[in-house]
């Protein structure tokens, strides 16, 4: 309250006391603390050798406490944002353009992200295949996958942590909302979008040991293999973000083969969009910015309003590449092949995982971890990925949006053929 001197305490008193929160300041944030959790842990796993084996539990129990959120969380997410549509007549009319164009570029996604990593090789010759039994890298008939999407018991699937059982019930019981009406869906809808919040609320409680996991995690494994990790990580970030890169120039020649919008001035024009996602590397935080970037493209409200939020929830070609990524990255380090036929089998699990993800900061890497588990590939070593996330999922959650948008604008062009 010092008279002689205005200029300090603006920046004198709040600075000292706000970085340990960790959740403020853009120079302390969750990133940044995962990314300093994974050099402190590093370094320690150098230092103690195989003693640092003493930390594994911490890492277990991070694994544990993010494979214990994700199955609500995929639950509750995706019916939020199918009951949150307009009516049952816009969803009949749009839902088959916008849905095509989600699973379609989904699918090309993950297939690149398997592609970069065939290339790019990042986990061959990871010494990590000591936890790895016979029967990892086997994959059920293309039948047995489809009827093994639909639970015979809709409490079994959430006991046994069937994600894919759990999406497909979510599915149904949006659509069984949908088509029910009046004030029942609305108050089932509320019901939902509360119950969704809620369980991004506990993910973020979760994400604040992600430091300590993550860096117990990295400890435990320098200890065991040394710095012969970085050669591979660094290999595997290219490979991501190159395989990103082809989706992104694939919507610019979406864009400007089939609309009249230039992909220089779209860019520009949505440049604040872009800065949101790379920030706070969340779908549903960057979603109010989205819908005011598509308010001053002018693009009809009727139909951004419905495909924006959907896509929040669904359409994750960022995270899908990053999923097709750590899964063979991890069948490489555990020295697994996949037999050509399991490729579809691949390809449908990431569909639905993908689209199953939250649009929270760090919600792809629960989505990578349960992916690498449903084939039965040791979690651990997906895990390590975690001490990078942040740098993945700046690309991933731009790729995301842009994939929205993109889309939003094709289908409003159809729109305007069908006028």
């Amino acid at each position: 309250m010092s008279a002689g001197q205005p200029l300090e305490p603006p920046a004198g008193e709040p600075l000292p006391d706000e970085p340990p929160s960790a959740s403020d300041g853009p120079r302390f944030g969750l990133g940044t603390q995962v990314l300093l959790g994974m050099i402190v842990g590093s370094v320690l796993g150098a230092l103690l050798g195989e003693r640092a084996e003493v930390l594994q539990p911490l890492g277990d129990l991070f694994i544990r406490l993010l494979v214990l959120v994700a199955i609500p969380l995929v639950f509750f997410n995706l019916l939020a944002g199918l009951t949150a549509l307009a009516d049952v007549r816009t969803f009949g009319r749009l839902a088959g353009k916008i849905m095509s164009y989600y699973v379609l570029t989904d699918l090309v996604a993950i297939s690149l992200g398997l592609g970069a990593m065939a290339l790019l090789r990042p986990g061959v010759g990871m010494p990590l295949t000591e936890s790895v039994d016979a029967a990892v890298g086997e994959v059920p008939s293309m039948v047995d996958v489809l009827l093994g999407m639909i639970p015979t018991n809709a409490v079994g699937a959430f006991v046994e942590g069937n994600v894919v059982q759990v999406v497909v019930l979510a599915v149904l019981l949006g659509v069984a909302t949908l088509l029910l009406g009046g004030p029942a869906r609305e108050r089932l809808a509320r019901v939902f979008d509360d119950l969704a919040e809620l369980l991004r609320r506990l993910v973020d409680l979760v994400l604040l040991v992600a430091p300590l996991g993550i860096g117990a995690l990295m400890a435990v494994t320098v200890g065991r293999y040394g710095a012969q990790l970085l050669g591979p990580m660094a290999r595997f970030l290219v490979g991501v973000w190159g395989a990103q890169l082809v989706v992104f120039l694939a919507y610019m020649v979406l864009l400007r083969t089939f609309t009249d919008r230039r992909p220089l001035r779209f860019l520009t024009e949505t440049g604040p969009l872009w800065a949101t996602t790379a920030a706070t590397t969340s779908s549903l935080a960057s979603l109010s910015v989205g819908l005011e970037m598509a308010e001053k493209l002018g693009l009809p409200r009727k139909i951004y309003t419905f495909t924006l939020p959907l896509g929040a929830q669904l359409n994750k070609d960022g995270t899908a590449v990053m999923l097709g990524a750590v899964l063979l990255f991890t069948a490489q380090a555990a020295g697994v092949s996949f037999a050509p036929a399991a490729f579809l089998s691949i390809l449908l699990v990431g569909l639905l995982l993908s689209e199953g993800s939250g649009g929270i900061p760090g919600g792809g890497f629960v989505i990578a971890l349960i992916y690498v588990q449903a084939f039965n590939l040791p979690i651990e070593i997906a895990a390590i990925v975690g001490g990078i996330y942040r740098l993945v999922d700046m690309g991933n959650t731009t790729v995301n949006i842009m994939g929205d948008m993109v889309g939003t604008i094709l289908v409003t062009r159809s729109e305007e053929g069908r006028a």
